[in-house]
């Protein structure tokens, strides 16, 4: 396994500073990690903060880089750091959209591209990390999997026309999630139930049903049978969920909708 020596995040944001705290958190040495942004305030202890690309170049510390800025960025920002993408630097991308043959052509020299695609909750090491790479030996590919898997569940995708539907639905996902909290503790309190104990019941009820989903060794799909009795609440409460396919519809639709942005965005759509 070659590990990655030091990742220098390029656009250190929401994912990357998430990432970020999820790395430190599970006790990566923070000298592996390097920021390359000139609006971040401070990095943290230990993890070195470049303002400009010459600055982190003269540094030449890095073996790695992951980019975090915008993906409409990409045209604008690659020409001034190529000089960090060089011969035996691996790129790593959370640009949405962008296809490794976009990546290529914005870092030629570099040695292997990897898109990667987390979710925020890599901050708390419960993300899944989408990995799809060309380049890499096998080494490098076990020490890339060996760092994003202690973010969560890291796994390797090997088609990448299915990249932005997997992003839709582990990426994106978390969005739906909490639109869906927010509205079952929006109904109860329709229905009488004080705002807040909607909310922390909405969101204790998710958390416990989710943990329990991912120890158990059946399908949600069969574990939501079990536990809506025939003739019961439960069951009376799914029928309408289930009610002519209408919320496997709209769930269809939202993944649609998300995957199509994810081509868009490799088209450079704002």
């Amino acid at each position: 396994m070659q590990e990655i020596k030091q990742l220098l995040i390029i656009g250190c944001g929401n994912m990357g500073g998430a990432m970020l705290a999820g790395w430190l958190a599970s006790g990566l040495d923070p000298s592996r990690l390097a920021i390359l942004d000139p609006a971040l305030e401070q990095a943290p202890d230990g993890v070195a903060l470049y303002r400009d690309p010459a600055e982190a170049q003269a540094a030449a510390a890095h073996d790695a880089v992951m980019l975090g800025f915008k993906p409409q960025q990409l045209g604008k920002l690659a020409p001034g750091i190529q000089g960090l993408t060089g011969a035996g630097i691996c790129v790593y991308s959370l640009l949405a959209g962008i296809t490794v043959t976009q990546l290529q052509q914005a870092f030629p020299s570099a040695s292997a591209h990897v898109r990667v695609m987390p979710n925020l909750a890599a901050r708390i090491g419960r993300s899944p990390v989408i990995l799809l790479e060309e380049g890499l030996s096998e080494a490098q590919r076990e020490g890339a999997f060996a760092q994003f898997d202690t973010l969560g569940t890291a796994l390797w995708l090997e088609d990448e026309s299915k990249f932005d539907l997997a992003t839709a639905l582990a990426g994106s996902g978390p969005g739906f999630v909490y639109r869906f909290i927010d509205a079952l503790a929006a109904a109860a309190s329709e229905l009488g139930l004080e705002a807040g104990q909607a909310t922390s019941l909405a969101v204790a009820m998710v958390d416990g049903a989710s943990s329990l989903a991912a120890a158990a060794d059946i399908t949600p799909g069969e574990l939501a049978d079990r536990v809506a009795s025939p003739g019961g609440m439960t069951r009376e409460g799914m029928n309408v969920l289930d009610e002519g396919g209408a919320l496997a519809d709209l769930l269809t639709r939202t993944l649609i909708a998300t995957r199509d942005r994810g081509a868009a965005l490799a088209k450079g759509g704002d």
